[in-house]
């Protein structure tokens, strides 16, 4: 059932209805993930500094894995799709590995800012989404952040 919907309530033509409990990482397996995250900020900011690359960088590109949201102006299933895509860790792994084959520090710092803002969400409780709605995350539902 949907999140503050009557027992009767349908979700709307081609989205499943998904409890706001499903798949929501409680507990210790929650705490884990913080502390993940607070590894994956630090040790990727403690990375980018090795790089020698300016820390203006580091501002000016730690949000931009949230320009993904406008995925949501489609429905909330290709945003959930694209939010994910932008908020795992397999992209920018592929990219920084991308630029030590190359040599390219200006792309590594990049793919290290993409996995600090990971590893930052994660700390801050911000999950990857659901396809039901964008406050639906495998860390919880976020009411507040509607």
């Amino acid at each position: 059932m949907l999140r503050g919907a009557g027992p009767t309530a349908t979700p709307p033509p081609g989205q499943p209805t998904v409890s706001a409990a499903e798949g929501v990482v409680t507990g210790a397996p929650r705490r884990w993930l913080g502390l993940e995250g607070l590894i994956l900020l630090a040790g990727t900011l403690i990375a980018f500094a090795a790089l020698g690359q300016p820390w203006w960088l580091v501002p000016a590109a730690i949000l931009a894995p949230d320009i993904a949201m406008t995925g949501y102006a489609a429905g909330t299933r290709p945003g959930a799709h694209l939010y994910n895509l932008t908020h795992a860790t397999p992209l920018p792994a592929i990219m920084l590995g991308a630029g030590y084959w190359q040599a390219n520090r200006l792309v590594m710092a990049l793919a290290l800012v993409w996995l600090a803002h990971i590893g930052m969400d994660r700390l801050l409780g911000t999950g990857l989404k659901y396809n039901d709605r964008f406050t639906h995350t495998h860390l919880g539902d976020r009411p507040d952040a509607r």
